[in-house]
């Protein structure tokens, strides 16, 4: 006979529309997941964690502790109520903050960030925050202070793992790291699309240098490279 039991279905918590996961968070998920040894054990922290599953999928490789820090109010609630509901609020810890500061004077492991970096100024786009994608008109605005900082809060042996598009300059992003002692090497260049509404906003200047180099158009389609960064001592041959 069959089986008439009733059937248990997990209980999926809503994220808001403005913090739901992108290309960007699925490419970072899959380069740490291709390495996740090296996650088992290790205190992470997230800059900019959003609705919170990357810091989800880090507890979920056996990180020891995750850490997440967000400006806005709400990413870090819903962030929160879903590592709650998958059983990681005993080894998770969520801040408010600017960047840095709630976590001035500690070190990690392993620093993890998928910042806002279109070059673009901030605007609502399909419902989601301003602050969602825009990076200035160079994409650096929070990319930069993030490198300069990074040194300060990685412990001995440890390294970050980034989003970075191609056309925000990896030359720049290398000097800085550089010159706070980091080594910077690009582990992993996909494409993701730009959608219409998005691109319409990008800034003019790198639109026009990047087309055809870092930015590829098929008819009414748009690609940009997205490159995952890893920096840090941990890394070797960086290029």
């Amino acid at each position: 006979m069959p089986d008439s039991s009733p059937v248990t279905v997990p209980v999926v918590p809503v994220v808001a529309p403005a913090l739901r996961p992108s290309e960007y968070t699925a490419a970072l998920i899959q380069a740490l997941r291709s390495d996740s040894g090296r996650v088992a054990g290790a205190r992470v922290l997230e800059i900019g964690c959003g609705s919170g599953v990357v810091l989800a999928a880090l507890a979920a490789m056996g990180a020891a502790s995750v850490c997440g820090v967000d400006i806005e109010s709400n990413a870090v609630a819903v962030s929160t109520r879903l590592l709650d509901d998958l059983g990681y609020g005993a080894v998770s810890e969520l801040h408010c903050g600017d960047m840095w500061q709630p976590v001035a004077g500690r070190r990690f492991d392993m620093i993890v960030a998928n910042l806002p970096h279109f070059p673009m100024q901030p605007v609502e786009i399909g419902g989601r925050l301003p602050t969602w994608s825009a990076g200035g008109a160079d994409g650096r605005s929070l990319l930069d202070p993030f490198l300069k900082g990074l040194a300060d809060h990685l412990a001995p042996g440890g390294r970050a793992v980034i989003t970075h598009n191609a056309f925000d300059d990896l030359g720049r992003s290398r000097d800085l790291a550089a010159a706070v002692g980091l080594p910077l090497r690009v582990a992993l260049t996909t494409l993701v699309y730009i959608s219409p509404e998005k691109l319409v906003q990008m800034t003019v200047e790198v639109l026009r240098a990047e087309t055809g180099r870092t930015i590829h158009r098929y008819g009414p389609y748009t690609f940009g490279e997205l490159q995952i960064v890893e920096i840090g001592p941990a890394v070797e041959g960086a290029d």
